[in-house]
């Protein structure tokens, strides 16, 4: 006896599907924010400075979206096949689906959607997330009262503490080190943005360089799960093994984009020092190395008149050149 939607009675209510990551979504939207409202105080700037600005603005929020995003997306590495496997345990029903693994800095996602998706009278559409903030043991236990298809068990079993790959192992420590190492880039970016508003651009693109370091070791923590012993992932007649994807290469180019920003600030403050501090609007006032000048006075001599010269302690000398300074301005 089943209830509607296929439910049977004194069993769990199927979880949903992982569809996005809420944490990635609240970046997203807390960085548009913030570039919405830079944006407002552009009609505010005269000349060709606002397109510097919005260079500047754009470059910058893009720069520190990137690094906070990397550690909550899914794809830093991932394979993709399409194959046909059992779809249930104690079941020899076959279906036709396309399997992807993808790895995050902080767990990995499996996908299985069938080709087509409505076979054997279901429709095969799983996204799922396995979490290693400890351990996948308590997601794999989940998974398996949920009774999800072989394809995705298998590819589960495979980052849980008993299986003889030990792929946690390595994914969770390369996956720490390097979200550890994003968040000191983001450090340093925020350290940049502050120095380049502040008369010391030399030190600002020295944080700018420190930013793509930090961001280059944290792909190389990464890449050390490449050099793991290989564990073969094999689904029905096919296998398959993950490899580098988009996370990794935008890692990749952000930082490159920072050490290009970072070596060109350096070259143009030692080549162009005075156009740099005006191009960021830090210029000292030109009043501070100018000696100050009044212009031509003009003493009013029927006051002078009345004034008679007498002996005067220091302290009186010094409130009559006080009171002639007023009344002259």
């Amino acid at each position: 006896m089943a209830f509607y939607d296929n439910i049977y009675p004194f069993y769990h209510i199927q979880r949903t599907s992982f569809i996005f990551s809420g944490h990635l979504l609240t970046v997203i939207i807390c960085f548009l924010v913030i570039t919405l409202c830079l944006l407002l105080i552009l009609p505010g700037i005269r000349g060709k400075s606002r397109l510097f600005w919005l260079l500047r603005i754009i470059l910058s929020l893009f720069i520190g979206a990137v690094i906070v995003a990397l550690n909550f997306t899914d794809n830093w590495a991932e394979a993709r096949i399409t194959t046909n496997a059992t779809y249930k345990s104690f079941s020899s029903a076959m279906v036709h689906a396309d399997v992807g693994l993808h790895v995050g800095l902080y767990g990995i996602n499996v996908t299985l959607k069938g080709n087509p998706v409505i076979q054997l009278n279901e429709t095969i559409d799983y996204n799922e997330m396995f979490t290693w903030h400890d351990t996948t043991e308590d997601d794999y236990k989940e998974a398996l009262e949920k009774g999800l298809p072989n394809p995705i068990l298998y590819i589960a079993e495979k980052f849980t503490l008993s299986s003889p790959c030990g792929l946690i192992f390595h994914y969770r420590h390369s996956g720490r080190y390097a979200s550890a190492t994003l968040w000191m880039a983001f450090c340093c970016w925020m350290l940049a943005n502050i120095l380049f508003s502040m008369p010391v651009i030399l030190y600002a693109a020295y944080m700018m360089l420190a930013t793509a370091a930090f961001i280059f070791i944290s792909a190389a923590t990464f890449t050390t799960i490449m050099h793991a012993p290989n564990c073969v992932f094999s689904i029905g007649t096919v296998s398959f093994e993950v490899d580098y994807s988009l996370s990794f290469w935008l890692a990749l180019v952000t930082g490159v984009l920072c050490t290009v920003i970072g070596v060109l600030v350096v070259i143009l403050n030692f080549t162009a020092p005075e156009k740099m501090k005006e191009a960021f609007s830090v210029a000292a006032d030109s009043c501070e190395d100018e000696d100050i000048s009044y212009g031509e006075t003009y003493p009013n001599s029927a006051f002078l008149d009345d004034v008679t010269v007498s002996p005067c302690t220091l302290t009186e000398v010094t409130v009559v050149s006080i009171l002639y300074i007023e009344f002259i301005h």
